[in-house]
């Protein structure tokens, strides 16, 4: 299965950046999508999450400034990430969302680094 997290990068505080990642096929259609990401010294969390029908969530800390989608032709999530802060550093990594019972591939894939600093 193929989990591959592009659209990182160095940016300052208040900037954006959109997030992709592409997904094996199968394991698209068939699960809740998420977008998770891992600070340095700290645990991986999940940021926001997508159902297969195009449900999102977030946690607090992101809402109102990060929108998670899912483009099904594509086999593609999405994370478009705007006014960020320097807390948002972090690498960013797309794997399923196990609110509604999906289950999280034990390979996440290299992700993509986030850096928001001046």
């Amino acid at each position: 299965v193929q989990l591959q997290a592009s659209g990182g990068g160095l940016v300052q505080p208040g900037g954006s950046l959109r997030l992709s990642c592409a997904v094996s096929k199968s394991f698209f259609s068939l699960n809740d999508m998420g977008w998770y990401r891992q600070a340095p010294g700290r645990q991986r969390e999940l940021v926001a999450g997508i159902t297969r029908g195009g449900r999102p969530g977030y946690r607090a800390s992101v809402k109102g400034r990060f929108t998670i989608s899912r483009d099904n032709a594509k086999n593609t999530v999405y994370l478009q990430m705007n006014s960020l802060k320097p807390e948002d550093t972090a690498v960013y990594y797309c794997n399923a969302d196990p609110t509604y019972g999906s289950k999280i591939l034990d390979s996440w894939g290299q992700g993509t680094l986030v850096t928001v600093s001046s």
